[in-house]
This record gives structure tokens, sequence and C-alpha cells, in this order.
């Protein structure tokens, strides 16, 4: 393992936006075109607030909130998982109606078409081969082409290593070799340059790190790269985060941030010890550096169970947008977060 650099790199934290409609924890968020998208989640817990989609424009200097509801729509839902492919937002399962059982839709994808304001239901014409089951607390994410890739998760019992694809030309799903163990839900996935990286997850015990493990799409075989999870050699383990791949002056990098670790007692109704820190993983010469953060309004409060996507400034940089979750006083939260480096 290479020696941890040391690093100059610093994040500067932006809040664009905190209001009520906006608080919630288990959504999804997906950037398209510098508009953020949210679908999903819960302010009480097991109880999805609603179906609509709710979008906010970065391209003036005052964020508004405007919110679609449509027919049709995927049912309310958390813990579902979103990918940006082509300009839409694909959403996959999640948890949802009276018992909060995983939405089962006999693998379609839902897809959001914002220069629409309209869903449509995607599903493989052909019902007899494989697909998916339904779960929650998974993660996806899209090869920029025509590929998303769902992973891991909690079905109506247990948790999952499982990965899958699903072509968008073909719409048809295939199942590629399960994720190194253990099964775990409230991991982090992330696409570069032809693979995959995985890493963090709980698996029903403990929070998942130390690694980062590699899928190389096409050999079709995992890999692993150890890592100290020790908050010096690299980010301590923890679940419910984000893991999103950035190019930042000029170098392929993945970042990781925020999340859950020392999960509370009481479960999904309750919060553990949340984390505020951020960290950049290099790929090329893999090593990890823990990121010094700025920011004129503050920075964002320690959580987990929030979404982020990667955003583009107007010149054309790289940063992350991050979006509520739930805080360490199990209070859910309303705000909008950019981080630029």
């Amino acid at each position: 393992m290479p020696a941890m650099p040391i690093s100059t790199l610093k994040g500067t934290w932006t809040r664009l936006i905190a209001q009520e409609r906006l608080k919630r924890s288990s959504q999804a968020v997906a950037v398209i075109d510098r508009t953020i998208h949210i679908f999903g989640g819960e302010v009480q817990p097991r109880q999805p607030i609603d179906n609509q989609v709710d979008s906010i424009s970065i391209a003036n200097d005052s964020p508004q909130i405007q919110s679609a509801s449509t027919t049709p729509a995927p049912s309310p839902r958390v813990g579902t998982a979103a990918a940006v492919l082509n300009s839409k937002m694909y959403i996959f399962s999640g948890r949802g109606g009276v018992d909060m059982a995983p939405v089962e839709e006999d693998g379609a994808l839902w897809a959001y078409d914002p220069s629409q304001s309209s869903w449509a239901s995607i599903k493989p014409p052909d019902g007899s081969k494989p697909y998916p089951p339904a779960r929650s607390y998974h993660c996806a994410t899209s090869d920029g082409q025509n590929t998303i890739f769902i992973h891991a998760g909690c079905p109506a019992s247990d948790r999952l290593s499982d990965l899958w694809a699903f072509d968008i030309e073909k719409e048809s799903w295939m199942q590629a070799p399960d994720a190194p163990g253990p099964h775990r839900g409230g991991t982090s996935i992330a696409y570069s340059n032809g693979k995959l990286y995985r890493m963090n997850g709980f698996d029903g015990n403990t929070e998942q790190g130390g690694s980062i493990d590699i899928f190389d799409i096409s050999s079709n075989t995992w890999s692993t790269v150890k890592f100290d999870a020790n908050d010096n050699g690299g980010p301590t383990p923890r679940s419910v985060c984000t893991l999103l791949p950035l190019k930042i002056y000029g170098k392929d990098k993945l970042v990781t941030l925020f999340g859950e670790r020392d999960p509370s007692s009481l479960g999904h109704a309750g919060a553990g010890k949340m984390l505020g820190d951020v960290w950049v993983y290099d790929i090329f010469e893999q090593w990890w550096t823990k990121i010094e953060t700025v920011g004129s309004d503050g920075t964002p409060a320690p959580r987990g169970w929030f979404d982020a996507d990667v955003l583009k400034s107007s010149d054309g940089k790289e940063g992350i947008v991050v979006h509520g979750g739930l805080g360490e006083d199990n209070e859910r939260l309303d705000d909008v977060w950019t981080l630029s480096f």
C-alpha cells in the first residue's frame, strides 16, 4: 500500500437551500443538466412521503423548488436507488405499501424524463428471464452509455450481494457474479473507466470498511484493495453514505462522505453515530486522503441515510451535491449543499 500523501486539496461547502418540503431521509437524488431531482423518502419512519419529484435548478442565484406530480408514476417508497443515463433518472424498487415490504415490479425500472416531467415504466418484455428481486437500501449506478447497475440491499429478509446489469436498448437484465461477502445493505457503488467500485455497508451486525471491491466489467471478475480503516490510512467503516466518481484536477478520484457507524438499537426507527467527514481516493495511485472542508455558510451536519450525486459547475469542474438525510438527533434534514474542490 503506498504511503498516505500530504494533500493540499481542500473542499468548499455552499448551502443552496433549506425548506420544509425537502425534509426527509432514505430518498433518491439525481443531477441532470445542473438540476437536482429528488424522489421518495420519509419524514416519519416507515411512512413514504409521496411520489412527487422535487426539482431544484441551480442556474440562478436563488434556487427554487418545482414539484411534479404525474400519472403514471412510481408508488411512494423509501430506500430506492437512482442512476442517471441519457438525461433520465432511473430508479429500481424500494420499500412501500402498508407493510413497507420491498416493492416488487417484476424487474421493471422507472425512468423520469425531466424534459417532459413524466415517468415511464420499463419492463423486460420476456418475463420468463431472470431479473433482480425486489429490495431496498441497495445502490445503483450507470456506465454513462446504455447500462444501469443494481447491487445488494435488503429483500424481504436478510441481505444481498448480487450484481445486475440492465441494458436499456435491449430492455433486458443480466446477472453478474456476486460481490465479495458479506451480504449487505446501505452499501455504495460507483462507475469509473470500465470498472465498478463498491465499499461500506451494514451486514446486520457490523458496519463494513477497510476495502474497496472492484468489478472489472470486461473480464466479469471481482478484486479487492485493502486499506487501514482507522481514520488515518482511510475512512472508518460506515453505511448509508455515498461513493461518487469525480475528476479532480484532471485525475480520476472516488469520494466518500458522511454515513452512519454504530447503528441504533432501534434499527430503522432510530439514529446511530453519524459522520461528517469527506475522503478522496486516487484510483490510479490507490491512496486515501481526508479533505479539510470550509464554507461561508458553515458545513453540513453529520448525517447518514441521505443521497448525493455528481454536479458539474458552469466551468465544467466536478463537485458534489448532498441532500437531506438523518441527523444524529434522529431528526430528518431539509438542506441541500454543494461541495466544490
